[in-house]
């Protein structure tokens, strides 16, 4: 289980209950308000004045999934590019100004989107707008800089996959995996796209994927939703929209049968992971699938843990991740068997646990355990006003509505015994997966 895939929570409800299954603290409502630009973009505010500080994050929905063949990688491109300057902060400004005013921000990438954060005094939340407009209205994609963030791109896919053996393994899995829709290919892109994007396929992937209608603006923190509609309205209604991206039509045909990858590189140890075609974030079977992550890899109890890690010693770590994405995704297993372990030892005790919840009802008490490790952590996010904002707007984008947020203790109760034995029947399935294997051969790397 990876801490960071379960992103969401209950806002007023969700702490209230949490507090008392787990003696935590209750946080404060959180007060949220949406309105809408002119040119279409989303704002959601919450206040929250327990510090003097914002959280600001602009979700544009567009990842690699909006890529096409040749094109690939543009997205985490232009992740680096619109730190490089535009028409009234020039290049490298955008982090200077922010911090003479004692922010920080950062950004990520992901097949469906591409995020954008600031974390800056509320004194500064003016001219975060103004920095914020001005790489959304002009940014300049200067032939000098885009050959030298070209290169830093490339630098960064050699160290993250070509020399990276879990980035190699996973980018290997994707292609496997998905024979039709764009998640076949990594958000890095393919080293041959890198290489040849052309200034044309920039300015179309910048006026397609930032335009203000494709962004949703969330601000949370020591800011009241008239102070930030007031700057959004002065500094981002003034951007014109532009034509949303295209669809994505492309579904993944069902999987037949299984697929498997073998990569030998140079590795101390092997790896092993294994994904299952599974539904988007909207599915019902979603948070069946989130228990089914907790009860597998969720703390040091959780049954892979026990078996593979404590007690045969079979692996270093077993993790799982239930992935939030637009599109039917991968729920995926990564195995770090230990030195001398083949593979496919590991990977047989994986499918025997698996038909374990196939077959056999989860105890009553385990169910519980699992409920509040994703309560849990959960909690943990919404802790902070960065964590609050992120929640808003994943859930407004990934499941249809910022106010989901509000009942996901609820789906996560309603989770049962019989319901984990329906989906693991479902998904856990030979024809259904694909497995990758890294086995180490002698050479020079790691």
């Amino acid at each position: 289980m990876k801490w960071w895939a379960y992103n969401g929570g209950v806002i007023r409800k969700f702490a209230f209950l949490i507090a008392l299954a787990m003696n935590l603290p209750a946080i404060e409502p959180l007060p949220v308000k949406t309105g809408q630009l002119t040119n279409g973009m989303k704002v959601i505010v919450g206040e929250d004045r327990d510090i003097p500080n914002v959280a600001m994050y602009l979700f544009y929905k567009i990842g690699s999934r909006n890529e096409v063949p040749g094109k690939t990688g543009l997205a985490h491109f232009f992740e680096h590019m619109m730190f490089n300057g535009a028409k009234k902060y020039g290049p490298k400004m955008f982090d200077t100004v922010m911090e003479k005013n004692g922010g920080r921000n950062n950004a990520y990438t992901s097949e469906d989107l591409t995020v954008y954060t600031n974390f800056i005094p509320s004194s500064a939340l003016e001219v975060t707008f103004d920095l914020e407009a001005d790489r959304i209205r002009d940014l300049a994609i200067d032939p000098k800089m885009v050959e030298s963030e070209r290169g830093v791109v490339y630098s960064e896919r050699r160290l993250s996959v070509d020399g990276n053996n879990l980035g190699t393994l996973n980018e290997q899995l994707g292609a496997a995996a998905f024979t039709a829709h764009p998640y076949q290919w990594s958000v890095i892109g393919w080293p041959s796209d890198i290489e040849s994007w052309t200034l044309d396929d920039l300015r179309a992937h910048f006026k397609m994927g930032y335009a203000p209608n494709n962004c949703t603006l969330v601000v949370v923190g020591a800011a009241s939703f008239e102070e930030v509609m007031g700057m959004a309205k002065k500094y981002l209604e003034p951007i014109p929209a532009q034509a949303p991206p295209p669809p994505v039509r492309t579904k993944e045909p069902e999987q037949k049968g299984e697929r498997r990858v073998k990569i030998e590189k140079a590795s101390q140890l092997p790896l092993l992971m294994t994904g299952y075609h599974v539904g988007d974030s909207r599915d019902p079977d979603y948070p069946v699938l989130t228990v089914i992550d907790a009860l597998l890899t969720a703390g040091k109890s959780a049954r892979l843990t026990t078996r593979m890690v404590d007690k045969e010693q079979l692996a270093l770590q077993v993790q799982a991740e239930n992935p939030m994405k637009l599109d039917p995704a991968l729920f995926l297993f990564l195995i770090q068997p230990r030195s001398g372990i083949a593979p496919e030892k590991a990977e047989a005790v994986l499918y025997e646990e698996l038909e374990k919840l196939k077959t056999t009802p989860v105890p009553a008490r385990e169910l519980d355990k699992a409920r509040n490790l994703i309560l849990a952590a959960f909690y943990q996010q919404l802790k902070t006003i960065a964590g609050k904002a992120n929640l808003l707007g994943q859930y407004e984008i990934y499941f249809g509505g910022y106010d989901k947020l509000f009942g996901f203790d609820q789906r996560i109760a309603a989770v049962t015994a019989a319901d984990v034995q329906r989906v693991a029947a479902k998904y856990f399935r030979e024809q259904n997966r694909t497995v990758a294997t890294l086995v180490p051969v002698k050479g020079e790397g790691k």
